[in-house]
């Protein structure tokens, strides 16, 4: 690849980034959008609000990126939680590394690079990439001395950086464990694989278990149930009682129809009919049909209670009998954060499960294979012309093989990509992951692995045979074998990074799936109730994103260093956008407690020792034996400073410190409130959760057309009302997904109050 076809990709992404960009910085003024761009902001609470005027309506303003730049982590904390703070603190190492990376690498590395050998320059735009790559250097040339000692001052400084980091993580991820004191999952274990008795019920084996070992420490359980008839029934009944509550007082109760906006024939409203009285609507249902015994329904899981964290904590950590398989304790998930589906899977599949999903996982590597391939023969020109002579015509125009040989591959291979976070999240369910938080995380590192395989190895594996290299034959010849790979695919990740990373976060902000949907559900469907849906954050999809990108700067730094300012534009870009949907479009429910720092530390590590190896194998390609021998000390002592940080800081990640919960047990105890904690431990995970008495008490809420919104830069949550617990309270218990759908106030007149989409949702 030229610097032409580099330069005409980078154009075309940086048009679409600005298009985007513009477009959302006037989209997210329209009120019909709000409910895209604004859904935490709309989520939390009543909102105040007026629209602006014309003028500033439909015209681009970079007020967002100010207020996102301004937000502190503080702010960012108190509203979304430790893992937004962990992942924006990602970004925030990923550019102190790369600053001082590029600033080494441009000044010393890619000169090096350019004038490595004698030889009549041409024109920049018309320079081959391999010119700036190491690739330019004569064998045993004394310039490889530049390279080994920024290969060195690299390392130094992103072990320092990540060391810091982690240090100030963990202090984060400590202080969240003590400031959590009122969280019923820390008197909570979820005991699975318990023992089955014809004498006697499981929830009769729970009590007599926990009633003869741990007699002092033990408060009560709760059994987990088999989703029934019953349970159906009751979900269902309590869905609509509370949605027919919240109901606005201007909602006529009367049957109507409406034209249907295809055919034009009659269709039912979102109207009620509400019974003269409850006796008649279950009149009909026969007793016979509610008879399901409490033995028959239970599941061999439980939460137990007890009266100490600390109690709790030591229950987990030890091995309850003989047989591993029985009695399987850990420590429970947050009430918000338990996949309840997940629980009714049987201990002793597990196993099975996680070797089927990593099987099923490994084959959809391999199947990969053949779209990526694919791709690489279209970076190869020759080759293409070869194979496909139709081509050739197309081909001879500059343009077209610019287009085709710098943008075409990596936007074929970031659509690709869109199939594999779905399978991957539904891969992680399949294992039996207990919580949703788990779930996500699991997803993360499949995803994470998947990517740094396909985008990274297997291109360059598939560029090296299509240019009828030798491919990688043993262990001891993968160094000199990646060393001669990687900077023939500089060009391709350089694009890659334009494509997928500063043309993702365009799309990333603009959030093009929620604008079709609002728009289909306002202009086809006709909604009158305005609904729409609030989103998790993506971290499984957006954290492999952001290691990739660091994977590619370690292995390039030193081997082709132009790619460093393109990823360092990437990841300022990162740092504005995540920001400005942390804090207005992503809300959070559940989280993992900042565990995703381990994934990018390690990952980090990894990605700097094999750039380490890529530039061993290359100081051997050009027999420079000296440099060889000062890399080999560092990949030890990187690999040493590995092990120091997993075992300083990862522990602190996996376990809660006894002193922490033995420190909050004693303060509960000295201000007397242990007995009230107690008390709302089964209420927090109940399976089927009543409303509480304070929402009944609280009546309707004003209809969402009240609802103004003052100013959309300026606008903030008041406190959450008592409908918004119960809505959260309510949600933890069945819903299988990270999305929920709620009430948008819009400039339109809304028939229905804000807690009645929320109430009445899928589950």
């Amino acid at each position: 690849m030229d610097v032409s076809a580099l330069l005409t990709s980078a154009g075309i992404n940086i048009a679409i980034c600005i298009l985007l960009v513009s477009l959302y910085s006037i989209l997210r003024k329209q009120p019909a959008n709000f409910c895209v761009y604004f859904g935490r902001m709309l989520s939390g609470g009543r909102v105040k609000r007026y629209d602006p005027l014309w003028y500033e309506r439909f015209a681009p303003s970079p007020s967002w990126i100010l207020k996102a730049w301004e937000t502190t982590e503080d702010e960012m904390l108190a509203a979304a939680g430790l893992d937004a703070v962990v992942f924006i603190r990602m970004v925030i190492c990923s550019i102190r590394i790369f600053s001082i990376v590029a600033v080494v690498c441009l000044a010393f590395v890619l000169p090096v690079n350019y004038y490595g050998q004698k030889m009549q320059h041409k024109e920049v735009h018309r320079e081959s990439l391999d010119i700036f790559t190491i690739e330019n250097l004569n064998q045993r040339s004394r310039w490889l001395w530049v390279h080994c000692i920024s290969l060195y001052i690299i390392s130094i400084v992103a072990c320092a950086l990540l060391y810091f980091e982690y240090k100030a993580i963990a202090k984060k991820r400590l202080a969240y464990i003590s400031g959590s004191a009122s969280k019923p999952s820390h008197f909570t274990i979820l005991m699975r694989a318990v023992p089955q008795s014809p004498e006697q019920s499981y929830n009769e084996t729970v009590s007599k278990y926990f009633t003869n070992y741990y007699a002092p420490s033990y408060l009560s359980h709760l059994m987990i149930f088999r989703d029934g008839i019953i349970q159906r029934m009751l979900n269902e009944t309590e869905r609509m009682c509370q949605a027919i509550k919240l109901v606005s007082p201007d909602v006529s109760c009367n049957q109507s129809v409406k034209p249907c906006t295809f055919c034009g024939g009659p269709a039912a409203t979102n109207s009620f009919q509400i019974l003269p009285n409850e006796t008649d609507s279950v009149k009909s249902v026969e007793l016979g049909e509610l008879t399901l015994t409490t033995t028959e329904e239970e599941r061999p899981v439980a939460f137990v209670f007890f009266k100490t964290r600390y109690d709790a904590l030591v229950v987990s950590e030890i091995l309850q009998t003989a047989n591993p398989m029985l009695w399987v304790a850990d420590l429970a998930p947050e009430p918000h954060d338990v996949y309840w589906k997940n629980l009714k899977v049987p201990y002793r599949q597990l196993w099975m499960r996680k070797i089927a999903t990593l099987v099923g996982t490994i084959a959809f590597m391999f199947v990969f294979l053949l779209p990526v391939a694919a791709i690489q023969g279209l970076t190869q020109l020759p080759t293409l012309s070869k194979n496909l002579p139709f081509l050739s015509d197309l081909l001879k125009n500059k343009y077209m093989r610019r287009v085709i040989t710098g943008y075409l591959p990596s936007v074929i291979l970031v659509l690709c990509f869109y199939a594999v976070p779905p399978l991957m999240m539904y891969f992680s369910t399949l294992e039996g992951c207990i919580s949703r938080s788990i779930r996500k995380k699991s997803a993360c590192v499949k995803i994470l692995y998947f990517t740094i395989w396909n985008v990274f190895f297997v291109n360059i594996l598939s560029g090296s045979v299509i240019r009828q290299l030798t491919i990688f034959s043993s262990v001891k010849d993968l160094p000199a074998q990646l060393a001669t790979a990687v900077p023939t695919q500089a060009g391709f990740f350089m694009t890659y990074c334009f494509t997928s990373g500063w043309a993702g976060l365009a799309c990333e902000i603009m959030q093009p799936v929620g604008l079709i949907w609002n728009l289909i559900s306002r202009v086809i469907v006709k909604k009158k109730d305005d609904s729409y849906e609030t989103l998790r954050f993506p971290y499984h999809t957006e954290i492999p994103r952001l290691l990739l990108f660091g994977l590619l700067g370690f292995t390039n730094s030193v081997i082709a260093p132009l790619i460093l300012p393109f990823l360092l534009i990437y990841f300022f870009f990162a740092y504005l956008i995540y920001k400005n949907q942390i804090i207005n479009v992503y809300i959070t429910k559940y989280e993992s407690g900042g565990q995703y720092w381990p994934v990018f530390h390690n990952t980090t590590i990894f990605s700097l020792i094999l750039s380490q190896i890529i530039a061993l194998g290359f100081f051997g390609l050009k027999l420079s034996t000296v440099a060889s021998g000062f890399t080999i000390p560092l990949i030890l002592l990187t690999l040493l400073f590995s092990e120091y940080c997993r075992q300083r800081f990862a522990p602190i990640f996996q376990k809660y410190p006894a002193e922490l919960l033995i420190a909050m047990d004693r303060d509960d105890e000295a201000t007397g409130k242990m007995e009230e904690l107690h008390s709302k431990l089964k209420d927090a995970y109940s399976q089927i959760p009543l409303c509480s008495q304070e929402s009944s008490k609280v009546g309707c809420s004003p209809p969402c057309s009240d609802q103004e919104l003052k100013d959309v830069e300026q606008a903030k949550p008041e406190k959450e009302t008592l409908e918004a617990e119960d809505i959260w309270a309510f949600q933890r218990s069945k819903s299988s997904h990270d999305i929920e759908v709620k009430s948008c106030p819009s400039a339109s007149p809304s028939r229905y109050s804000p807690g009645f989409a929320d109430i009445y949702k899928r589950t």
